[in-house]
Order: structure tokens, then sequence, then C-alpha cells
């Protein structure tokens, strides 16, 4: 695989060809995940809970974020790297600036923050100062004590035109991608048929662009109930390497998410 850039994921969501994102928090995982068929790695705050162990992922301080970052981009092989900003590290522009510009001289490709419209001002500064940027809409796990919880979103019709509100403001404002989680299926359909750039999935049905996961929630680690949008490639899978790739198969023919994976 050649190496992906934005350009690339643009040119995805123009002929309609889906793509595959996955987490990865070490340069290991960095390595057998961008060779395995995947375009785009996540360095999540996930690792919060995933690797730290925490109930969410607040406690994930930028050092963190930079930390993994430098030991993804050390093992990654073409994949693009978009990493996301942690709680509290983008309450205004400058400060956005600021950290934005230490997670892409760490290696970066792609910053990732959460919210709505109200981000528009710091997505316009940072893309005009060459920063991509993806914004991460509907559950926003940052946001959980708001939510009262890990709860779907946009299920009402006045909560489902807000998210397709802020996700054309976004758009507008020059974000490089959406990421639409726990909503609807027919509103993301509606949000990615609407918009020009590429939108990813989790929890969000069949018809976005991109899908993403946790990669330990795909390989089913621990062994134990998941998400109801994860699914379990490692029960049909000689190993690792196999696993990730049947999921970035299944993205691309479109097999996944089934009808159980996705909320209505």
């Amino acid at each position: 695989m050649s190496k992906v850039t934005l350009n690339t994921l643009n040119a995805y969501k123009k002929s309609a060809e889906k793509f595959a994102v996955l987490t990865a928090y070490d340069s290991t995982f960095s390595n057998v995940v961008s060779s395995s068929g995947i375009e785009v790695i996540l360095v999540g705050d996930s690792l919060g809970m995933v690797l730290q162990g925490n109930d969410s992922t607040l406690p994930v301080s930028m050092q963190d974020m930079l930390y993994h970052t430098k030991c993804v981009v050390a093992g990654n092989n073409n994949a693009l790297i978009m990493v996301d900003l942690p709680f509290m590290s983008y309450a205004t522009p400058e400060q956005s600036m600021k950290n934005c510009a230490a997670l892409m001289q760490a290696g970066a490709n792609m910053v990732k923050i959460e919210g709505g419209a109200w981000l528009a001002q710091s997505v316009s500064m940072l893309i005009e100062r060459g920063i991509p940027v993806c914004v991460h809409l509907g559950l926003t796990p940052q946001a959980v004590n708001k939510f009262g919880g890990y709860k779907v979103q946009g299920r009402d019709p006045h909560s489902s035109e807000q998210l397709y509100s802020d996700a054309l403001a976004l758009e507008k404002a020059g974000a490089s991608v959406l990421l639409l989680e726990c909503v609807p299926s027919k509103v993301a359909q509606r949000i990615t048929a609407a918009v020009s750039i590429p939108v990813i999935g989790i929890g969000a049905g069949p018809d976005t662009d991109a899908q993403v996961l946790v990669l330990q929630d795909m390989l089913n680690i621990p062994e134990g109930k998941k998400a109801k949008f994860v699914k379990n490639y490692m029960a049909d899978a000689a190993d690792i390497p196999s696993a990730i790739s049947n999921f970035a198969e299944e993205v691309k023919n479109g097999t996944f998410p089934g009808a159980e994976h996705c909320f209505e």
C-alpha cells in the first residue's frame, strides 16, 4: 500500500470506496495494523481505558498522547496517523494550535477533536496553518459526564437536527474529516450524503465512508461483553494479522457493520 494521505481519503469519498480505521498505541501493533490493509491508524485517547485501566478517557494527558504518537509513528508502514487531543487540551483556539503543533511535530498527519459547531473557529485556524482536522460528533467520550453515560445520540428530532447542522457548519469551517459515534444509521446516512468530506463511523451504521474500531475490542481483548457496534474478529481468524485483514475487507465490501451492530 502506498502512503495514505488526506488526498487518498478524499479520493475514496469521491469514488464511494470505503476505507478502514483502527486504533493502535505502540510500534508493534502499529506495524501489524498498517501492514494488514488498514488505511488510517487512530492514536486514540481510548488508551486511557485500554492501556491505563481508567473508566473514561478524561485522565489522559498531552504527554501521554505525544508518547504514544511517537511509538505509533516508529512502527507505521504507510497508514495515515490520526491523533486525539485529550480532554481540555483544545478549550481555546490558542490552546488548540499549541497542542496540535506538538502532535504534528511528533508525527501525526491529522488531529481529532470532539465537539460541535462551537469548534468552527479553532478548526478554521488549524486548517489555515496546515493542520488537517477530524471532528468527532455524536457520542463524544470526553463529554460522558454531560451525557450521563455512554448513550446513543441523535435519536430525537431536535438532537438529530443539531448533529446535522453541526456537521455542515464544521465542513464549512474547513474540517477535513468527520467521525460519528453511536448515532442512528439514518442520521449518519443523511450527514454522509450531505457533506463532501469523508465521514468515519463507529456505531453509526453502514453508510458512512469508513468504519473505525478499537483494536483490543475487535480482537476480543479482554474476553467478555463488548459494545453493540463491536464485532469479534478473532472468532474466525487464525491470528491477529488475519483478524485485522478480515476487518479491513469487510469494511471495504460493506458487510461490516451488519444490522446487529447498528442503532435505529
